[in-house]
C-alpha cells in the first residue's frame, strides 16, 4: 500500500525512482556518503568530540543512519519518516519511526541531539507546519542541525510534486527566528555552540 504524506505517495515505486534507479535518482550513494562525512566533520568540530546522537527527520530508508553507524559505531540514531513502506521494510532494523513533519511536536523523540538532519525535504512542507516544526526541532537540538533545502534561486531537479517555492531570505529568517545560526553548507548551530564560534564562521 502506498504511504502518504498529505496527498503524496511515498511507496516502493517512489523510492525506486528517486533513490535507486541510476537513470532517475537524484543523488548517487557516493554523493550521500560525501555529504554525511561533511556534516559529521562540521558537527564534531563544533561539539569538540565524536558524535553520539542523531535525529534524522525525513529519513527515508535510513541511508544517513547506515553511513553514520559505519563511521561512528555505537552512535544513537533515530529516524522519522512518513512512509509506511519505508518504515515497514527498514524501520525495526534501522530504528526509523513512522511520523510526519507536522506531527513532530506530538512525538516523544528525546532532546539534546548532537545532530538533527533534514536532508532534501523541507521544501515539501507547507509554511505553517514548517515554522512550527523548525521551532520544535531547535528545542531538541544540542549541537548542529543540517537543514538542506532548495530555494527559488536554485535550478531544482527531480521531484517537484508538492514543492513549496521559497526564497533564500525566507528560509534564513525562519531558521534565525528559531535561534539557529548558519555556519555554511546547510549547517546551523544551536545557540550554545554559536556563542563559541568566531565571527567569520557564521553567515
Amino acid at each position: 500500500m502506498p504511504a502518504r504524506a498529505g496527498d503524496k505517495a511515498y511507496d516502493e515505486a517512489y523510492f525506486t525512482r528517486w533513490y535507486h534507479n541510476p537513470g532517475t535518482r537524484v543523488h548517487t550513494p557516493d554523493a550521500v556518503r560525501r555529504k554525511v562525512r561533511l556534516v559529521l566533520g562540521v558537527s564534531e568540530r563544533y561539539l569538540g568530540r565524536n558524535l553520539r546522537s542523531v535525529l534524522d527527520v525525513g529519513a527515508g530508508e535510513g541511508s544517513w543512519g547506515r553511513e553514520l553507524r559505519r563511521l561512528r559505531p555505537g552512535i544513537r540514531y533515530l529516524g522519522v519518516d512518513p512512509s509506511e513502506y519505508a518504515v515497514a521494510r527498514h524501520g525495526r532494523r534501522r530504528n526509523i519511526r513512522l511520523g510526519r513533519f507536522e506531527e513532530l511536536h506530538t512525538m516523544r523523540l528525546g532532546t539534546g541531539f548532537d545532530l538533527i538532519v533534514c536532508a532534501d525535504m523541507l521544501q515539501y512542507i507547507a509554511h505553517a507546519p514548517l515554522v512550527r516544526g523548525i521551532q520544535h526541532l531547535a528545542r531538541l537540538l544540542g549541537g548542529v542541525a543540517y537543514l538542506e533545502a532548495y530555494t527559488t534561486g536554485d535550478d531544482m531537479e527531480g521531484d517537484l510534486d508538492g514543492w513549496h517555492p521559497r526564497s533564500k531570505a525566507r528560509y534564513r529568517r525562519l531558521f534565525a527566528a528559531a535561534g539557529l545560526r548558519a555556519c555554511g553548507s546547510h549547517c546551523y548551530l544551536a545557540p550554545r555552540l554559536a556563542e563559541r564560534a568566531v565571527e567569520l564562521e557564521l553567515l
